[in-house]
């Protein structure tokens, strides 16, 4: 393992009512601008009992923030930050609802155009306004992190950021909340804290075994509870599994001191922002084709992880590998979240494009040894077909 520093300042406020210690949480003389998706939020009383919890504080409102958070969007909302001298924001929803408010947070207050933000990275946010959040859908691990992703649809770019100064002050993490979700976005919930382990544990052995049994208890809990959560919505404990799981699945904690790979993301952000699929379905059908097309390089890793979470013993290396990867491919089937471009109407016609947006944003030397290269992403798109 590594050198490293963690660092993440996020308070967490965990459990059912916790809601109304947004009180406690939030200063008392903050002009807060809550932000939130669709109307869900407002539909199944979570947006009264927010603003309630609010209490006397002056609260203002901006919805509409889109599943895959638009740069177009956001920017409305900025400019009502601006317009209100709203000094503290507070996001409700999940993690597109999160990233968005992370976007905004730095952009009210960034001196230049504000793309340059997502261009640079994040490289050059010098300060931000502080929020928080109220988690609804446990996802995307935005809750307890730095790190967003914000669509530019009139481009068709799809780019992360990271700093320091987007942290969450604090999240609140109520698992009846979720009860109302759709199946979709349970399943899509899984699907995406599953790969968001996977891209940090199965790359090379890196002598760190606290991160590997670490990345590996989440991921059995995730194969223990994703079809639980799906047929048993109102299951308090495996609601409550999900949703912690999801949070350290990216905050940071198990991807310290240890290769990471994130190809698939990257290239299933093209996938997102070129045909408007949900981000967990871009996964879902990237990864096994990635894993396979990396299994060379990746075979020690998939020999443990077929083992130590699927309790594959028999077999070759190559064959256990292979088998890894079909277990895979099959829990994200059983979870109803498809694994193959056909699935979405996508073919060998489209595949061209990807490429060449995957190029234009620089994505041209990707995972842990930095040599996945465009060719590379080809392949894997067409075994994905």
């Amino acid at each position: 393992m590594n050198n490293f520093d963690f660092y993440n300042p996020t308070r967490i406020a965990f459990g059912e009512g916790k809601i109304a210690e947004l009180d406690k949480l939030v200063p008392q003389d903050a002009k807060v601008l809550v932000l939130f998706g669709g109307e869900s939020a407002r539909r199944t009383g979570t947006l009264a009992e927010v603003k309630s919890s609010l209490g006397n504080r002056q609260v203002s409102e901006f919805g509409g923030i889109e599943p895959n958070p638009s740069f177009e969007t956001l920017m409305k909302a900025v400019a009502q930050v601006r317009e209100q001298n709203v000094d503290f924001l507070l996001a409700v929803g999940g993690g597109s609802v999160i990233d968005g408010t992370k976007f905004v947070a730095a952009a009210a207050v960034f001196e230049g155009d504000e793309w340059d933000i997502l261009l640079q990275g994040g490289n050059n946010i010098k300060r931000a306004l502080p929020f928080g959040s109220v988690l609804t859908l446990p996802a995307t691990g935005s809750e307890m992190n730095k790190g967003a992703v914000v669509t530019r649809k009139s481009l068709k770019a799809k780019l992360p950021f990271h700093s320091d100064l987007v942290f969450p002050q604090f999240s609140v993490l109520d698992p009846t909340k979720t009860y109302t979700l759709p199946l979709r976005q349970v399943g899509n919930g899984v699907v995406d804290a599953f790969v968001h382990v996977v891209e940090q544990y199965l790359t090379y052995p890196a002598q760190a075994p606290v991160q590997d049994r670490f990345a590996e208890g989440l991921l059995l809990t995730l194969t223990e509870i994703g079809k639980q959560a799906l047929v048993d919505p109102e299951n308090y404990e495996i609601r409550a599994s999900l949703m912690w799981t999801a949070t350290l699945a990216l905050n940071g904690l198990i991807g310290s001191g240890v290769p990471q790979d994130w190809s698939t993301h990257m290239l299933g952000h093209e996938l997102t922002a070129l045909h408007n699929l949900d981000h967990a379905q871009t996964l879902a059908i990237v990864l096994p084709s990635m894993l396979r097309e990396r299994k060379a390089e990746k075979l020690d890793k998939l020999v443990q992880y077929g083992e130590r979470v699927w309790d594959i013993r028999d077999g070759t290396p190559e064959e256990r590998a292979e088998a890894a990867i079909a277990k895979t491919r099959n829990f994200f089937e059983s979870l109803g979240v498809k694994t193959r471009l056909s699935d979405y109407d996508l073919g060998e016609s489209d595949i061209e494009s990807l490429i060449e947006s995957l190029e234009s944003h620089g994505m041209v030397a990707l995972g842990e040894h930095g040599d996945i290269t465009p060719d590379v992403c080809r392949r894997v798109l067409q075994a994905s077909l």
